[in-house]
């Protein structure tokens, strides 16, 4: 402990609660988002018409599941569908436990640790380029366009998905992968290696699995697009982790001294 009673990492601590990057950096991050929207709707335009690919690939995902026998998202929507609370919790998990969260996270460390938003950023560009390439060559529809007999929560129970996402505005065979859970594991790993707060490591442990359960119970996602969803996330940070090497950092997101 130092003479003022602070920890030895209380100095990095302030340094970095100081190191907004700046407005020009703010925008440079504004206009990579615009261009990976630009990205998504460009696949999103190749596959809106491959209803059928979507639901035969869709078909075969579910035989392999019954192979490995890992075809549990009938057990999983039935455990909560007779308890409104659950569906609920479930729908809301799945809502408001992703875009809202991922966003708030990437703000606050862009602010705050902007090494951190930058390893966060780019592990998300990374996994994100993976998953478009799969969506256009691998459409999947989800379970609950009728390839499984399940039912979609989130659209019967919930009013607030289409305000957040609106339909018109979404790629309804991007199935596989579960970026939707990958995406969460990177925040949650991101945040657990950021801070020693218990409550935000509590955060991040029930974080993770209760994504990976509403994704597959809302009947939006099958088991194993959440392992490959989890599995390209992880690749994406481990690509995140050895650009360094290869492009430099720019200053405003290297770590602090």
């Amino acid at each position: 402990m130092s003479p003022s009673g602070e920890g030895p990492d209380s100095g990095a601590t302030a340094r970095r609660a100081s190191r907004f990057p700046g407005w020009w950096a703010l925008l440079v991050q504004i206009a990579l988002v615009a261009g990976a929207a630009v990205a998504y709707f460009a696949v999103r335009g190749l596959t809106q018409g491959a209803l059928a690919t979507a639901r035969d690939n869709a078909g075969a995902l579910v035989d392999l599941e019954q192979t490995l026998h890992v075809d549990w998202e009938a057990a999983a929507q039935t455990a909560i569908l007779s308890h409104d609370v659950l569906v609920t919790l479930a729908n809301w998990g799945y809502i408001f436990g992703h875009w809202p969260v991922v966003a708030a996270t990437l703000v606050v460390l862009f602010v705050r640790m902007p090494d951190r938003y930058y390893l966060l950023r780019n592990a998300l560009f990374a996994s994100g380029a993976i998953g478009l390439v799969i969506f256009a060559l691998l459409p999947v529809a989800p379970p609950r366009l009728g390839v499984l007999e399940l039912v979609d929560t989130v659209t019967q129970r919930s009013d607030a998905y289409r305000a957040l996402q609106p339909p018109g505005l979404i790629n309804r065979y991007a199935a596989m992968p579960s970026l939707h859970f990958g995406w969460n594991l990177l925040v949650g790993v991101v945040i657990w290696r950021s801070t020693r707060s218990p409550a935000l490591r509590a955060f991040v442990v029930v974080m993770i699995p209760a994504m990976a359960f509403a994704v597959v119970a809302t009947a939006n996602h099958y088991v194993l697009d959440v392992v490959v969803g989890g599995a390209v996330a992880l690749v994406g940070l481990f690509i995140a982790q050895r650009l360094p090497s290869v492009i430099p950092t720019p200053d405003w997101a290297r770590p602090p001294d």
